[in-house]
């Protein structure tokens, strides 16, 4: 399960006007279409077949009838296809071509002895497809996310007052936690949200603490008990609500507690390491007016020029612009661009694609509105939390050359042998007095 603080969560649609969390943006464009459910999975060898959810049947049954042993099955993100993969493999090449044989009771007689094969990633192959099957499956699961995110035909009523939500899901999520101090965390970092809903539901419905998971005689002691031992939240260790937060398949087989743990000690081991061999990875930003992406920031603001006609450098060093009245100003645009409102005349759209349309057509994309517009404390905040975009812009004092830069400042030391003339003249010893004056 995810903490609170994970990554992005999307805008509450029940206020236009209002952007509650952190919004995020597409970290890569297209898409994977979703694998069909299958009931079962077959036995590699034979006709035998097994639920999804017992899997471990099947497992069973291929080391007692078929001498086979899968190492880290719970390291293979998608159980059917790797079974599939290599019940293909296996009627093209023999086992002992992929398999390390294990013999177990090497001292005694010859017919008493057991050949196992042992199937593990240490075969080239088989690493290969557990890291496909991950990557496969990391993308299915951020695709179903970002389906969640854009939906807005979402209907529920909450669990805690019935009252009725429909539109995103952010709106319900935002309203338990406003109202009912019931915290899940970010609505972006959920998956598969109405499953994860409709558990809850159960539990409050068996009368059970979403917390301790403790059962009440009714409703009202269970209400009671969860408003005074604060237990309005679900239990973190309950790894039952691991498959509804996305940070659980980014490393297919560890926890969220896991993956955070091993991120502190890389900080903690990492402190005197040599980093002289380090290479940075380009961080792409994106366009604030479209989803293309960009290594450099000269790149996306050449692209922003000649396709949309924004000259950021040229606003910047129009209008003077320091460093942080540059983040004011792309967060302003990034906010009136995800609402769809252009930012010079306030005309909304129905969609994002409208909106360009008509502020290229009009030049409106080309110029700033008033400066009051957007230099507003409340655009210090970014729009999208993973915003990269404003990592990249600089001052322009940033840009001072060497020699500017190691030019001297000179300092003009006071006498220090008479402290009593000091007090006298020093240039603080009078604005104390014109402050007490005032």
């Amino acid at each position: 399960m995810a903490a609170s603080s994970g990554v992005g969560a999307a805008a509450d649609r029940g206020d236009s006007e209002c952007i509650l969390e952190p919004l995020s943006l597409p970290e890569s464009p297209g898409g994977v279409a979703a694998v069909e459910e299958s009931p079962s999975v077959p036995c590699i060898f034979c006709e035998e077949c097994s639920p999804r959810a017992e899997q471990d049947q099947l497992l069973k049954h291929m080391i007692i009838e078929h001498k086979l042993v899968i190492a880290d099955i719970k390291l293979v993100a998608d159980f059917k296809r790797y079974i599939l993969y290599w019940k293909k493999r296996f009627t093209e090449q023999p086992i002992t071509d992929f398999c390390s044989v294990i013999r177990t009771n090497s001292e005694a007689p010859i017919e008493e002895q057991d050949n196992y094969f042992l199937l593990c990633d240490v075969l080239p192959e088989d690493r290969l497809l557990r890291e496909q099957l991950q990557q496969k499956r990391l993308r299915e699961i951020l695709e179903q996310q970002q389906r969640e995110r854009n939906d807005t035909s979402f209907h529920s009523i909450c669990m805690f007052c019935d009252k009725e939500f429909t539109g995103n899901r952010s709106v319900l999520f935002n309203h338990m936690a406003r109202d009912h101090a019931f915290n899940v965390g970010l609505p972006d970092n959920i998956v598969n949200c109405n499953e994860f809903l409709a558990a809850l539901q159960k539990k409050l419905d068996n009368l059970q603490c979403l917390y301790c998971e403790k059962t009440f005689r009714d409703k009202n002691t269970l209400k009671d008990h969860m408003r005074k031992k604060q237990h309005r939240r679900i239990n973190a260790k309950n790894t039952e609500y691991d498959r509804f937060y996305i940070i659980n398949y980014l490393e297919f087989g560890k926890s969220w507690e896991e993956v955070q743990s091993e991120d502190d000690r890389e900080l903690l081991d990492n402190v005197e390491e040599d980093w002289s061999d380090w290479e940075e990875h380009p961080v792409c930003a994106v366009c604030l007016f479209c989803e293309k992406q960009a290594d450099t920031t000269e790149k996306l603001c050449l692209h922003m020029k000649e396709a949309h006609g924004f000259d950021l450098l040229k606003i910047k060093a129009e209008h003077g612009l320091k460093f942080y009245q540059q983040v004011k100003l792309v967060n302003f645009i990034r906010r009136e661009i995800h609402q769809c409102r252009c930012y010079n005349c306030k005309e909304s759209f129905q969609s994002k694609t409208e909106l360009i349309s008509h502020m290229e057509v009009t030049k409106h994309i080309t110029f700033l509105p008033t400066r009051s517009t957007w230099d507003q404390p409340q655009y210090y905040f970014p729009t999208y939390e993973n915003d990269t975009l404003l990592c990249t812009l600089s001052d322009s004092e940033d840009e001072l050359t060497a020699k500017d830069q190691s030019e001297d400042v000179p300092v003009i030391s006071e006498d220090l042998s008479d402290l009593e003339a000091l007090r006298q003249s020093s240039v603080l010893n009078q604005l104390l007095r014109e402050q007490n004056n005032d």
